[in-house]
């Protein structure tokens, strides 16, 4: 029997350097989507000829992430996009990787970070007014965005495996009373206003509650998303409405 990759269990003690983010990505790709292959990473040319294009050299990480799952758009792609090696491109002193389903929200990596190995990831919100638009700090690590990228990524894999809803007043105790709380830390989403985004997850299933009014969920079974439900009742947006909540 193969073994259920548990979120929970696997993000315990957090994410501690590259080695755990991998680790990580390799268990919950193989336990939630399909496992990973020497077909899904980018080829270290392609990366090779992004540094020459560029006239810089990428991060350890972000070489290491695109090797790894580069190709794999189930993970990358779903919503928002991890850019192929051939669409990176700098705006001004950032170097950027991903960009919002609408492109409205970019995140990159300071180009005076890029000698890190692991450095840490920006994102930049269009606004009404440009003039107010700046880069602000997302996740101090770039392997911890990556993981990041593959759970919320995961939200939008499966309409059967996955739904969301709003968050009303005082829900959030109860969220927090029926879920385990996950140990990465609150970050902003792209508009970078408080409070931020808080994980969750359960027996197969993972929640990502944002700024206490929205809550999107992955589970890994139909039984699952059915538990979540009954113990989170309310007006789930991919419910049929002649099932009963």
């Amino acid at each position: 029997m193969t073994k259920i990759f548990d979120v929970g269990r696997e993000l315990a003690t957090g994410i501690g350097d590259r080695a755990d983010a991998w680790r990580f990505i390799r268990g919950f790709a193989a336990g939630w989507q399909a496992p990973l292959t020497d077909d899904d990473g980018c080829p270290a040319s392609d990366l090779d000829a992004a540094e020459a294009r560029l006239g810089l050299r990428l991060p350890t990480a972000l070489r290491e992430a695109y090797r790894l799952f580069g190709r794999r758009e189930d993970l990358t792609a779903n919503q928002d996009v991890l850019l192929s090696p051939d669409r990176l491109h700098l705006d001004g002193e950032v170097l950027v990787f991903r960009v919002e389903n609408q492109a409205v929200v970019h995140w990159g990596v300071p180009v005076a970070e890029l000698e890190e190995p692991d450095p840490p990831v920006v994102v930049r919100a269009s606004l009404a007014d440009p003039s107010a638009e700046r880069w602000e700090p997302w996740l101090d690590r770039f392997s911890l965005a990556c993981v990041e990228i593959v759970l919320s990524e995961s939200l939008f894999v499966s309409e059967d495996l996955g739904d969301n809803r709003g968050i009303d007043d005082g829900e959030s105790d109860l969220l927090e009373r029926h879920y385990t709380r996950l140990p990465l830390p609150d970050y902003p989403t792209s508009q970078t206003t408080v409070p931020a985004i808080r994980w969750f997850a359960g027996r197969d299933v993972i929640i990502r509650d944002d700024q206490r009014t929205w809550m999107w969920v992955r589970a890994r079974t139909c039984e699952a998303l059915a538990t979540v439900r009954t113990e989170l009742p309310g007006d789930w947006i991919m419910t049929d409405t002649d099932e009963p909540n």
